[in-house]
């Protein structure tokens, strides 16, 4: 019997035209096949009908844009939830440079999501100094106008409509139009605006709390994880037993807050440094969690207790207690997270048993990753074939974003490896590298 998933809130697809090495319209979805295979771990439906992927994975060469394509989603985000607060700012984004067209043209997202159960598609076309047009609909069951934004750039002003079905006070209104700047979106005009609407809420609330910002490599994830863990918003059983399962040899964490003693010269240093530009913990917040890892081994036949603060771990045993909080968060939550470059500090085998602890134990959320690890495409018995997608450059420079469902059966076969199929440039998203050999004397005389 197969067992579908439910989530409430998810992302269905995410499209991008003239976003940095975005040239042309591209989309990202998550709307699953009709393939069965490995329903139970991969579908969840949050609404009736409508069949999503838990899962992404994006390859590609280096340069070849699939980071680009998490950058927008959280340009987008950021958008939403810390607009500018000044009509004269200007965005800082490059539409694509390389056609004397697309540089003066606006730049348009349309992102589709669920959130408590109601489908959204929210549209946005924008440049460097406003906000052109703007539309949010949601499905209850069909289609409905939630509102519709113009811009007046003359006169550096925004009207919004409303669709027949929203109610809303006039004076309510016109308050929203006065909060959204030519700059902003009507969303974050809502964030600060003193009002209600239910399905404004319900848009911004997905921004805010299901989707997180993209994790980039190298990112120190551990105040995120161990703030949550002190807040009890992630349960420390559950990190200490994805860290036992990896095969760390961890049985338990502790979190000890530090008091740092500070004299009157520390404290006005940082008085008069913290009106700088520089970034600096205030030294007048004393209390400084410090993690520690109680190790279990074996030795003589006898198991010994070993305790060691987080600093003295190795990189790779402080990288998974990062992403242990991250499955903590997918797991017991309705989240989405992307993240580039997935197997960043990660051994190729912890890579694969954080996908599959995700996928077997997580009922909710949803995962958006770029991967440069060819190896995991070896495992057909694990990976469905709509999940993975691949970039490459058109003959203009432009980003080239395609599925590997895609392809028809002269290409890819049940029996197909896909490894040897990517290793070998059949399905391209792979570097065209030409021979070693140098020219070092090209242009002497």
């Amino acid at each position: 019997m197969i067992y579908i998933l439910t989530s409430k809130n998810t992302i269905v697809n995410f499209s991008a035209t003239n976003y940095r090495s975005i040239k042309d319209k591209v989309t990202l979805s998550f709307e699953a096949e009709n393939s069965k295979d490995l329903e139970d771990y991969y579908i969840t439906e949050p609404i009736p009908g409508l069949r999503l992927l838990k899962l992404g994975l994006i390859y590609g060469a280096n340069g070849s844009g699939k980071t680009t394509l998490l950058k927008a989603l959280g340009f987008l985000r950021t958008f939403v939830i810390k607009p500018l607060e000044r009509k004269t700012s200007t965005l800082n984004f490059k539409p694509f440079l390389f056609d004397e067209h697309t540089q003066n043209e606006n730049t348009t997202f349309e992102l589709v999501f669920v959130h408590n159960g109601i489908k959204f598609l929210y549209e946005i076309a924008f440049n460097n100094i406003a906000v052109m047009h703007e539309k949010l609909y949601y499905h209850q069951p069909n289609k409905s106008l939630v509102y519709e934004r113009n811009t007046d750039t003359s006169k550096q002003l925004s009207s919004i409509e409303f669709g027949s079905k929203i109610k809303i006070k006039k004076a309510h209104k016109a308050t929203l139009e006065a909060n959204t700047l030519w700059n902003t979106t009507v969303l974050s005009g809502f964030l600060k605006t003193n009002i209600d609407s239910k399905e404004l809420r319900n848009a911004t609330d997905w921004f805010n709390k299901v989707l997180k910002a993209m994790i980039v490599p190298g990112a120190d994830l551990r105040r995120y994880v161990t703030d949550r863990l002190e807040s009890e918003e992630i349960n420390k059983q559950h990190i200490v037993q994805f860290l036992r399962k990896a095969d760390f040899k961890i049985k338990d964490i502790s979190i000890e807050k530090n008091q740092q003693n500070l004299n009157s010269e520390d404290t006005e240093l940082f008085k008069f440094l913290r009106h700088d530009s520089v970034k600096i913990q205030d030294p007048t917040d004393t209390n400084t969690s410090e993690i520690y890892f109680q190790h279990s081994i074996l030795r003589y036949d006898k198991e010994h207790s070993y305790r060691l603060p987080y600093r003295e771990e190795s990189q790779g045993t402080q990288r998974y207690y990062q992403f242990s909080g991250l499955l903590a968060l997918m797991i017991t939550s309705e989240v989405v997270f992307p993240i580039d470059e997935l197997e960043s500090s990660l051994h190729p085998d912890l890579l694969k048993h954080f996908l599959l602890v995700f996928l077997v134990n997580s009922k909710q959320s949803q995962l958006i990753a770029t991967t440069h690890h060819r190896e995991l495409l070896m495992d057909r018995d694990i990976l469905r074939n709509d999940v993975i997608w691949f970039t490459s450059k058109n003959n203009d420079g432009s980003m080239k974003l395609y599925s590997l469902s895609d392809f028809d059966s002269s290409i890819v076969r049940d029996t197909t490896s896909i490894f040897n199929a990517y290793k070998s440039g059949k399905l391209g998203a792979v570097p065209e590298l030409s021979d070693y050999y140098l020219d070092l004397n090209n242009g002497e005389k």
